[in-house]
């Protein structure tokens, strides 16, 4: 009987497609593609994307464009502020190669495990000076626009500059300032910035107020300065920019920063600040069907993706049929696999125990992980594997591993529903930058940090970054990840690029917690298996899987739940109710993903955006 059940699923996921082919379908999506044959600017909000092809007009290339996009979300608060962290991917033209970026903050002096477990603290917390790493996002900015950008500091920031001295602030940032004002109020530099209406009963900006950053518009102005200063003393527009960067982290803006956070309980110090650096990395790869995929390293979950592109290799997805329940739970199943391994596996290279990535990102590791899925049920209890044998190593954490999830706070989340709070902490969102030029540069960015309700560091306007939380306290829940100084914290943020043929063809990006892999996966495969635009598959119906515990708040995770879209079929519901998820529906699940394709058949870019928030871009 069970080989005739497995039969008729197999013929109903083939012949009942939700849309197989859908390029050869008149499909209307609710945006338009973007269309550009000179450049094209996909960022968060509008105004951003504006930002970005300002400095398009104005003669700048990808990066100098990327960066002011970058500049213009964190002016807007776009889910986060200057003190957050930013992760990228950029391809260089001239060396044909992926360069990734690293301007992730690290845990500042004192913050240890006892530290945080004297204060009674399960995680560290997820808001208030506590929270911060040190800023990465300004080190970031001025790194990319040093090696690689063409303008200088004073014409990228700009635009961040002119909204820093007032914009029309939108609904979404305004209502969330209101939503958190009680939070707000716990730090006076914040309650300064954000309550433009203090004691009224709604103390928040309305929607289209001019929001004025006086503070924030010194700060960018003092880096300025210190580029024009370095200008007029003969420094090349490489050393000026550097000047900036040094004068933000080393000079008075660095003192200002430590001695607010302090002041309101924090831990970073200026030696925190002089010590941190960007790093400039060697990108992740594998390949998909003979397409190069590209993340960055394992202090990302940016590898979760390849793991899963690995196993997934091993099956015919195109003839199960797009979103049929037997396509839906291969997926499941596949990242089930790859983000136990994220959650036990990932963590900063720079601290030892290395991280066996190698293995993790072998083929053969892969297909034997790919052996492990049951095609009748889901598997609730998945955990992670062993990748060492793979890189002719040992395991040192076997009898860690052996008693992996077996906690009673793991075992207990797994009967919980998908409540608000989690939810919220699951998918919490930040934003995406991507840019491209002829000359062939290419940008993907997935910055964040500093989210509404942020403690804002003294007079300097600039939100501190909340990414401390996504760091565990015992060796127990992920060995590689544990707090220490000047670490960083593995985080979910993770841009993504793909070559095919030793071209771009993709640069794709997405917000939203630990949810951004699991929808890029979905977005990459509607493109490479089904044939969709790159605007299709932005707004395609995808699903989202609970079963990894989430980096933020207290590391929950719900084996077995599922989103799936509102559209989705009630055969299809029906055979995934059967075999063992919890179902719950949305109306959009596709995003917010951006993207760019590239057309090399007729030399052009098609941009596409979620139809899922305020995302969107411009092209020429």
């Amino acid at each position: 009987m069970k080989a005739i059940h497995s039969l008729i699923l197999i013929l109903i996921s083939t012949v009942i497609t939700f849309g197989q082919e859908f390029n050869n379908l008149p499909v209307q999506t609710q945006k338009p593609p973007l269309h550009g044959r000179h450049w094209m600017a996909v960022t968060g909000k509008p105004l951003a994307a504006t930002a970005g092809a300002t400095i398009f007009t104005k003669g700048g290339n990808a990066v100098d464009a990327a960066c002011a996009m970058l500049a213009a979300t964190c002016t807007m608060w776009d889910v986060l502020s200057w003190g957050g962290e930013t992760q990228a991917l950029i391809y260089h033209p001239k060396l044909k190669k992926v360069i990734a970026i690293n301007a992730l903050g690290v845990a500042p002096t004192g913050a240890t495990s006892d530290f945080f477990k004297g204060k009674g603290y399960k995680y560290p917390p997820q808001f208030g000076p506590l929270a911060a790493v040190t800023p990465g996002t300004p080190g970031g900015l001025l790194t990319m626009l040093a090696e690689y950008g063409t303008m200088s500091l004073k014409e990228v920031l700009a635009p961040a500059m002119q909204m820093a001295e007032g914009y029309p602030i939108e609904a979404q940032t305004a209502n969330s300032i209101e939503r958190g004002k009680t939070e707000i109020k716990k730090w006076p530099y914040s309650a300064k910035v954000f309550l433009t209406h203090p004691g009224e009963k709604r103390e928040a900006p309305d929607a289209g107020e001019i929001f004025v950053q006086k503070d924030l518009l010194a700060t960018l102005q003092k880096m300025v300065d210190a580029e024009q200063q370095a200008l007029k003393k003969g420094k090349s527009r490489k050393e000026a920019i550097y000047a900036a960067y040094d004068r933000f982290y080393k000079g008075d803006i660095a003192k200002e920063f430590a001695r607010g956070c302090q002041e309101q309980g924090g831990l970073i110090t200026e030696q925190d600040l002089a010590n941190w650096k960007v790093k400039i990395e060697e990108p992740l790869m594998t390949t998909y069907r003979g397409i190069e995929v590209y993340k960055l390293q394992q202090w990302t979950q940016g590898p979760v993706m390849l793991q899963t592109l690995n196993i997934l290799e091993n099956f015919d997805l195109k003839s199960m049929g797009y979103n049929s329940a037997r396509y839906i739970h291969t997926l499941y199943q596949a990242m089930n696999l790859a983000f136990a391994d994220r959650d036990f596996y990932y963590g900063d290279p720079a601290f030892a125990p290395e991280e066996p990535i190698k293995g993790l990102l072998s083929k053969d590791y892969a297909k034997e992980r790919s052996k492990l899925i049951n095609w009748e049920m889901n598997d609730p209890k998945v955990a992670p594997g062993d990748p060492y044998p793979f890189e002719g190593k040992q395991n040192p954490y076997t009898e860690v591993l052996k008693k992996w999830g077996t906690s009673q706070a793991s075992l207990g989340s797994m009967q919980n529903p998908l409540d608000e709070n989690f939810i919220q902490s699951f998918t919490a969102g930040t934003t995406s930058v991507e840019a491209t030029d002829k000359e062939g540069w290419v940008v993907s960015i997935t910055p964040s940090g500093g989210w509404v309700p942020a403690c804002i560091a003294g007079n300097t306007g600039v939100g501190m970054s909340q990414r401390m939380q996504a760091f565990v306290l015992e060796a127990s829940e992920n060995p590689f990840n544990v707090v220490e100084p000047g670490k960083r914290p593995r985080v979910t943020l993770t841009p993504s690029m793909a070559l095919k043929d030793g071209k771009p063809f993709l640069s794709f990006a997405k917000q939203a917690g630990d949810e951004q892999d699991q929808l890029l996966i979905q977005f990459f495969l509607n493109m490479v298996e089904f044939g969709m635009t790159v605007q299709e598959s932005c707004e395609a119906p995808s699903f989202k899987t609970f079963q990894m515990y989430s980096s933020f708040g207290d590391h929950e995770k719900r084996p077995g739940a599922m989103t799936l879209n509102s559209q989705t079929p009630p055969y299809v519901r029906k055979e995934l109710n059967r075999m063992g998820y919890r179902l719950t529906y949305e109306d959009r699940t596709s995003g917010p993903v951006n993207a760019i394709w590239f057309d090399w058949k007729h030399g052009t870019f098609w941009g596409g955006s979620s139809n899922h928030g305020e995302d969107y871009g411009l092209g020429w």
